[in-house]
């Protein structure tokens, strides 16, 4: 029962990637909420991806927790535009 219920309540955590419609970059992420997020990254709240504006979002995977949802970003960061990256674009 306990579980349960802490299953409703928790907090779901999402990669994500942006693409830049100005340059075609890609950007990486994670947060708790990808509309905020998706909506800050395109006022140019983030100072990384101010210049790029405006971004589109092209991928996600949602997570239970936010050390999962790291990870993976983590991993994805690491493919360096590579193959293995255009593989996972390209599932959009």
């Amino acid at each position: 029962m306990i579980r349960t219920l802490l299953e409703r309540i928790a907090i779901m955590y999402y990669i994500y990637i942006l693409q830049s419609q100005k340059s075609n970059r890609y950007y990486i992420g994670y947060t708790s909420n990808i509309a905020n997020r998706l909506e800050a990254h395109s006022r140019g709240s983030s100072r990384s991806t101010k210049l790029g504006r405006p971004w589109k979002l092209i991928y996600s995977e949602e997570f239970n927790n936010k050390k999962a949802s790291m990870k993976r970003e983590k991993e994805i960061k690491s493919y360096k535009g590579g193959i293995a990256f255009k593989n996972l674009i390209s599932k959009r």
